[in-house]
């Protein structure tokens, strides 16, 4: 079984410690490790590192390869430019399909933590297994939602079809991403909607197909491309072709089109945060509701559900009076923001373009 982590992402609403030059996937969030690094550690024992392949941006190679020596160097997918998740898991399994076209394949992402890794493992292994037997079908694996977030897509589910070691195999009912506020609350109140991680386990042939069906356009430009791979020509000719179609999600491309009967779900809970946005990260972090969550020199009297991340070591930040706050000082930006109030970061950060702040971005 292989396993792609995706990891091209900038990260904009965990400014000002994640930059276009150094996105959040490579920063220490968690303890000493970049969640790339933890994404690819809780793979670990049950994936080879030549099983393991991490898809990227070529501005991120270095990093990648001082992060995971260990990966093979042909394992590292690279996106001349940014167009969007659809054509990058396109080029991505296209290079697999290459030489593994029947194999499992799982496709996971770089920037969320997973607390219960031998249950994921798990997890990954029996969908594989049932892909093996059913290589044209795919298996969402989503989470029971922890409360009504609008932040995340849900994943549909019907009856329970098989079982396998008590995990469970549901009926695949369609997709809703971002859903609005009551929306949101009646999909968790339902208990037939889980949370969609971007987390599911198909085979290079399948997701080929889908493509070719439901995304012609990057199928083709992807097949042409690939012509090329493994020769001389292939650097090039990927610069120049890449960006010739719609930077388009991959969730609006196929999975939102996909024949229902083509897919299943299973639903379980293996501790997964989205660690994209600093409340998030802090939702992650904290024991309780209410806990603060600090990393560095700092000192606090009366603060309370606040996030203070100091990553200058020869400064202390000192917090009195705090509620709901975000502080995040890094050696050119102190940011101070209300926890909720965290969402306007990208906006306020895209407005840097073109301005004497754009150094910052």
């Amino acid at each position: 079984m292989k396993a792609i982590i995706f990891a091209g992402g900038t990260g904009t609403r965990l400014w000002p410690l994640s930059r276009k030059k150094t996105p959040k996937q490579f920063d220490k969030l968690v303890g000493d490790k970049s969640t790339l690094q933890l994404a690819v550690e809780r793979l670990r024992p049950d994936f080879e590192y030549k099983n393991i392949y991490i898809s990227t941006n070529i501005a991120y190679e270095k990093t990648i390869r001082e992060q995971l020596p260990l990966i093979p160097k042909d394992n590292i997918i690279m996106e001349p430019e940014k167009k969007d998740v659809g054509p990058a898991i396109a080029l991505a399994v296209g290079v697999i399909h290459r030489q593994f076209p029947h194999e499992p394949i799982a496709i996971l992402w770089s920037d969320h933590l997973v607390k219960q890794a031998a249950l994921f493992r798990k997890i990954l292994k029996l969908a594989g297994k049932y892909v093996k037997r059913a290589p044209d079908k795919i298996v969402f694996v989503s989470h029971k939602p922890r409360y009504a977030s609008v932040n995340l897509g849900y994943v549909h589910f019907g009856k329970r079809i098989h079982e396998d070691q008590r995990i469970s195999f549901y009926q695949f009912k369609g997709l809703k991403y971002r859903p609005d506020a009551t929306t949101a609350k009646k999909f968790f109140r339902s208990g037939s909607y889980a949370w969609n991680l971007g987390y599911f386990v198909t085979t290079p042939k399948f997701i080929m197909k889908v493509f070719s069906q439901l995304a012609p356009n990057i199928y083709r430009n992807t097949v042409k491309i690939l012509e090329h791979y493994g020769k001389p020509s292939y650097q090039a000719f990927l610069k120049k072709h890449y960006g010739q179609v719609e930077g388009i999600s991959f969730d609006n491309a196929i999975l939102e089109n996909l024949d229902q009967k083509d897919a299943q779900v299973i639903v379980e809970d293996v501790g997964w945060s989205d660690i994209g946005a600093w409340e998030a990260l802090k939702e992650a972090l904290e024991a309780h509701p209410y806990e603060n969550v600090i990393r560095g020199k700092v000192y606090l009297e009366h603060v309370r559900d606040s996030l203070i991340y100091n990553y200058e070591d020869k400064q202390l930040i000192v917090g009195i009076d705090l509620d709901e706050t975000i502080v995040v000082n890094t050696k050119d930006v102190i940011l101070i923001a209300k926890k909720n109030s965290v969402p306007k970061i990208k906006k306020l950060v895209e407005g840097f373009e073109g301005t004497e702040n754009e150094k910052l971005i």
